[in-house]
């Protein structure tokens, strides 16, 4: 959109203001007020090109839902919420929004960042930030997009004068039930630990009424060894930090007489009281973007400071919260009251599985622990019949596709959304026999043999240890890679531009299969653990009958609850370095210095060999031949790989611009890592050394070749 023609939508907007507030008064559910406490200038004031500066407003926004209205519905437990005189649900989020101080210069797009534990989500393709240049590059604001982030995770604390995003959500005054806490890897010569999360509360402090048992042994099937229950004497509902046991009473920790051994897990089943309504979070996330996106005024008149202004929105999580974006397309929330859209676009970040975000008695910060919801309903897009658990024909496009309200997605994970977060399952279902079909407004994009989220890049051969797991840190990046898609993201959305092509693992191609040595042609590595045992397998788990299973939805009557059949939870196909063969490869990863692995599993403690939560690991080459054949690795040499820097230099470069010709690379970041690799001395120079200038010769022909097609 051009200025004159944002300028003249602000003066429409401004215009019709007066006319919408005759009307903004009704009850309908929906936010009802913002209140604005802060206007700040951003990034030191500093001006991004055309776009200019950009300001930081912070405030609250106020609610209503209707519990009658079949959108809302879904909410577990808001029929038995408190509601106020107009027969509604309350909440209060707080918000954080960041935009250009001349609004007729910004792009049209809100992006809305779905924040992680309540951690401020606002733009996260900048690269080089530091306290004295806190906007880095400045990838995020040259564009001039909108960024915002609200409230939604009802367990956290609800205090708007603190740096995070948080929400007041209702509770359910006197309802119980059953529920449960895990205490693992818990340090030694400590008597006291936390309850895990609000609205978990404890509703007698009678330990009787209660069962903590310890386990000195838990794989990654859920067999148990050394268990032992502990004695209601022994332990309590207390604080014993300051006070010698039984402490001090408090309905938040417990407090256990002879200390927590770190060998052992521990495990608390006990009755809870007054939940959090958690799912009102979501709706409430829903009402806000549509707000920022769609209004003029609230009821009271207080203009939405972007009114007008907004073409186009982009929903991103990262982590948890993209789980949690999962969770909201699945439970139709991209539908908002009044029927309209809201994100246009979707980017769930490493992103495995799902979560605890609608269920009573839920611990939404948790992440893919054993016994715990998380991979109850669908993982995967389009309709499929999820015959093995028989749950019948689900996906997690199904409510919005009856409404006409999908976004354009982008699915973009790594290994450990795999290895640890069931990621296998959305591309193989439940039977993992089939490549299930992405819908056509869906890429997949899986970042081959990398960290969560990506490790800190460069191109070095020795990276540091990983205190409790068997292999050193896996430093292979997604940065790079996911800059490239936010833009085609962002221009699918805004322009109908087609983006790049999917790319992950299949089962039909051989490079999606199960996840042991022999199946995956794992390289026999002197010294190296195997991936066999080491998945975070998927259980099929009877959590009673008041759970929604396909809505990931609920209430758990069986803590903790059977295990009725392990699913099949396949990996990625590996070559002959152990690196894997299918996805998105890095320039790192195309000029490996060593196995990148997905995993890395707990070199120690009740839950040695399982995979070490969302870890992954790194093995390095030898630096030689004598090397190599001393120690008996099958991998290849360094040195016989690339022979020289100059070898080396030449892969990264090659593999550099075949990723910027698929759309996968910026060529400002190619540029970057080509100078990176060439200041990485990881060989010595040789500009006459024959592998290299073999090598190099045969990289320009591949080169030459495909700019000729």
């Amino acid at each position: 959109m051009s200025i004159n023609a944002r300028r003249n939508r602000m003066a429409l907007a401004a215009a019709a203001a007066g006319a919408l507030l005759l009307v903004a008064v009704a009850s309908e559910a929906r936010v009802t007020k913002i209140t604005i406490s802060s206007t700040t200038p951003a990034f030191n004031g500093q001006a991004f090109g055309d776009v200019g500066t950009y300001e930081q407003i912070r405030g609250t926004a106020a609610g209503e839902l209707d519990p009658l209205d079949p959108r809302n519905a879904v909410i577990t437990d808001i029929q038995q919420a408190p509601r106020n005189a107009n027969g509604n649900v309350q909440y209060t989020a707080t918000f954080t929004m960041l935009k250009p101080i001349d609004m007729s210069k910004a792009s049209g797009v809100l992006v809305y960042g779905i924040s992680n534990r309540g951690g401020r989500a606002l733009g996260f393709g900048n690269i080089g930030v530091t306290s004295a240049n806190p906007a880095g590059d400045g990838f995020d604001q040259k564009p001039g997009h909108v960024y915002l982030a609200s409230g939604w995770q009802g367990d956290l604390v609800f205090n708007p004068a603190l740096p995070v995003e948080t929400i007041d959500v209702p509770v359910l005054q006197g309802v119980t039930g059953p529920t449960f806490a895990r205490f693992v890897t818990v340090a030694g010569n400590v008597n006291t630990q936390p309850l895990p999360g609000r609205g978990r509360t404890p509703d007698s402090l009678d330990t009787t009424t209660a069962k903590l048992i310890s386990i000195a042994r838990e794989n990654n099937v859920g067999e148990r060894s050394g268990v032992v229950e502990i004695p209601s004497g022994d332990w309590a509902f207390a604080n014993c930090n300051s006070t010698p046991f039984p402490g001090t009473p408090n309905e938040t920790m417990i407090c256990l007489k002879n200390g927590f051994d770190p060998n052992l897990i521990y495990e608390l089943v006990y009755t809870a009281k007054d939940p959090l309504v958690l799912g009102v979070g979501m709706a409430a996330m829903r009402d806000v973007v549509s707000f920022f996106r769609q209004a003029i005024v609230d009821d009271a008149g207080t203009p939405n400071p972007i009114a007008g202004q907004i073409e186009w929105v982009i929903g991103y999580g990262r982590s948890q919260s993209g789980r949690y974006q999962k969770n909201f397309i699945l439970l139709g929330f991209n539908e908002d009251e009044d029927g309209r859209i809201v994100w246009d676009g979707a980017h769930p970040i490493i992103a495995g599985a799902m979560g605890q975000f609608n269920i009573r008695f839920a611990q939404p910060g948790n992440i893919a622990n054993i016994f715990e919801p998380g991979a109850e309903g669908p993982l995967w897009w389009d309709d499929y019949n999820d015959i093995a658990r028989g749950r019948g024909v689900t996906g997690i496009l199904e409510r919005c596709r009856a409404s006409d309200t999908c976004p354009k997605i982008f699915d973009d994970f790594g290994g450990p959304e795999v290895w640890y977060g069931r990621g296998g399952v959305g591309i193989a279902g439940t039977r993992g026999n089939e490549d299930l079909r992405l819908p056509p407004n869906v890429r997949r994009y899986y970042h081959a043999s990398t960290d969560h989220g990506g490790g800190g890049g460069g191109f070095a051969i020795e990276q540091p240890a990983q205190p409790g797991l068997i292999l050193a840190e896996n430093p292979n990046p997604q940065v790079e890679t996911r800059r490239a898609l936010i833009i085609a993201l962002t221009e699918w959305v805004t322009k109908g531009k087609r983006p790049p092509r999917s790319e992950y693992p299949r089962v039909s191609d051989g490079t999606l299969v199960p996840a042991t040595a022999k199946a995956m042609h794992w390289p026999k590595i002197p010294g190296a653990p195997t991936p066999d045992n080491v998945m975070n397998v998927l259980m099929d788990y009877d959590y009673g009958p008041d759970f929604r299973y396909n809505d990931q939805s609920g209430v758990m009557t069986n803590v903790v609850p059977p295990i009725k059949q392990i699913i099949p939870t396949p990996a990625a196909k590996v070559d002959e370095d152990g690196n894997e063969i299918a996805g998105v490869k890095s320039v790192l990863l195309q000029a490996p210095l060593g196995t990148y692995t997905s995993w890395n599993p707990f070199s120690s403690g009740p839950q040695r060999g399982n995979v070490g939560g969302l870890a992954a690991g790194y093995i390095p080459f030898a630096l030689t031949k004598a090397e190599r054949i001393a120690s008996g690795d099958p991998r290849r040499s360094i040195e016989e790989r690339y022979g020289s820097q100059e070898g080396y230099d030449c892969v990264v470069r090659h593999a550099a611009k075949k990723e910027v010709h698929k759309r996968l690379l910026l060529q400002e970041d190619a540029d970057r890592l080509i100078a990176q690799a060439a200041a990485s001395n990881v060989l010595p120079s040789d500009p006459d050394n024959f592998i290299a200038k073999r090598l190099c010769s045969q990289l320009a022909r591949d080169d030459d070749h495909r700019d000729r097609r």
